[in-house]
């Protein structure tokens, strides 16, 4: 009988050394890792991040509703004329038409004094109706108010033929119009779209960290709108001194030097509807009178002053006199941004009116919310 032989392990299984079997179970455990890791997953963002994000992405929609201001306004300009030019040429169609009925009246009647035979067709297709008699040598029997009546014809089929290409290209400047608001309408509502996204996705306790910040946001503003009122107030105080210095002996001034009082009373008018709108709800590309836009809202203000604004911030921001913020004075614009994509009224004291943003309400707060870019004058 055979002796019993203790069999060997397979080759490559045998008994693994410390390190081997150390190595072995680090490479288990980084593998795990890996497997377990999502490769698409990055770090959340802190509430500060996300604070910039929201007020970044509500910039950008800002930019994108005066875009689509811009392109309404033209829009409606560009129908009106495509309108009226249609309407001329329908008018003038209409008289050319009674002209070549007239003109087909004379070539009958040389017919009948015994010129050559009319050809009707000819005359009412001719380029030119000119041509036409030249060529059946009628001209020399037409009369001189016939004659008349064939210049007229060839200007206003000229003019005609001009209008019709107007009306022409008009339409081609419309439609690429339209297309340009359809676009910036699109980019609003993305732009909305991603923040309410955004914030769908804080938890109940994200949301009042996010809360605490904005509240830390706003009394910085305040601060510095302090800041401002307080220099105001002392180069008022100043000119005051000096106007007072400067009429001593003669009657005291009727107003401090550099003032406009024409200026004040539109200002106070304009300042009086703005506040007037307070608690009415900021909607995109709204002008009033049951919401409103940053600019809509400016250029209603101002109209009820009686002056004419135009529609969007980037035209707004040049109808006027440029001041310094330290200058600025109640019924003034103050224009936010780098792109000049916001507007507010200034109230004094470092305050304005404004339709902040979607989601909103017409409210006075700081100039120093947002960036300040410069202030206007309108009036």
């Amino acid at each position: 009988m055979a002796p019993h032989r203790k069999s060997r392990p397979p080759s490559g299984m045998g008994i693994r050394t410390p390190a081997l079997a150390t190595a072995a179970l680090t490479s288990v455990a980084l593998l795990s890792q890996t497997a377990n890791a999502s490769p698409s997953e990055e770090p959340k963002p802190s509430m500060e991040e996300v604070q910039k994000k929201v007020d970044d992405l509500y910039q950008q929609a800002g930019t994108a509703t005066e875009k689509y201001n811009a392109a309404k306004e033209k829009t409606t300009k560009q129908r009106k004329r495509v309108d009226t030019l249609l309407d001329d040429v329908a008018k003038r169609t209409e008289k050319l038409n009674d002209a070549r009925e007239e003109l087909g009246g004379f070539a009958a009647a040389q017919y009948r004094t015994g010129a050559a035979a009319p050809d009707t067709a000819s005359l009412l297709l001719a380029d030119n109706p000119q041509d036409y008699f030249d060529q059946s040598q009628l001209m020399d029997r037409l009369t001189s108010r016939q004659k008349e009546a064939v210049d007229d014809y060839g200007t206003q089929q000229a003019a005609t033929a001009r209008k019709r290409q107007e009306a022409s290209e008009s339409l081609q400047t419309l439609t690429a119009t339209q297309s340009t608001l359809k676009t910036s309408k699109a980019d609003v509502q993305r732009k909305l779209a991603e923040a309410r996204d955004l914030l769908s996705r804080l938890t109940a306790e994200e949301r009042a960290r996010l809360a605490a910040i904005e509240r830390e946001k706003q009394e910085e503003a305040l601060r510095k709108a302090d800041e401002l009122a307080r220099r105001q107030a002392a180069d008022e105080e100043e000119r005051r001194r000096q106007a007072a210095t400067q009429s001593t002996g003669t009657s005291t001034a009727t107003a401090t030097p550099g003032t406009d009082t024409s200026y004040d009373a539109k200002a106070a008018k304009a300042l009086a509807f703005a506040r007037a709108q307070i608690g009415k709800p900021y909607v995109w590309g709204a002008s009033g009178p049951g919401s409103y836009d940053c600019s809509g809202l400016t250029q209603a203000a101002w109209k009820a002053a009686g002056v004419t604004l135009p529609r969007t911030t980037w035209d707004q921001v040049n109808a006027g006199t440029t001041v310094s913020v330290n200058d600025a004075r109640p019924g003034d614009l103050v224009f936010f941004f780098d792109d000049i994509s916001h507007v507010g009224v200034y109230v004094g004291d470092g305050m304005m009116v404004h339709a902040p943003k979607p989601g909103a309400y017409v409210r006075e707060e700081s100039i120093y919310y947002m960036p300040v870019h410069s202030v206007v004058r309108p009036a």
